[in-house]
């Protein structure tokens, strides 16, 4: 479920800037805890998931799969 709250404005993906993981906010699971990410003011806003990972973000085990971790 896509948020407007934090800092984010509705984006798909969304960074945890603590754990540098990226999640996909239309394909949310239970583990992802995207609320506790953004009560903490861990959140980043992403458009795209190549920005994402152009910064060094790797994919959510959870809602991506894929995570190098």
């Amino acid at each position: 479920m896509r948020r407007f709250s934090g800092n984010m404005h509705g984006e798909k993906y969304m960074g945890n800037v603590n754990t540098k993981e990226v999640h996909d906010l239309d394909n949310e699971k239970v583990n992802c805890q995207i609320d506790e990410i953004i009560r903490l003011g861990h959140d980043k806003p992403f458009t795209s998931l190549e920005t994402a990972h152009s910064l060094g973000y790797d994919n959510c085990h959870w809602c991506l799969g894929g995570s190098t971790r």
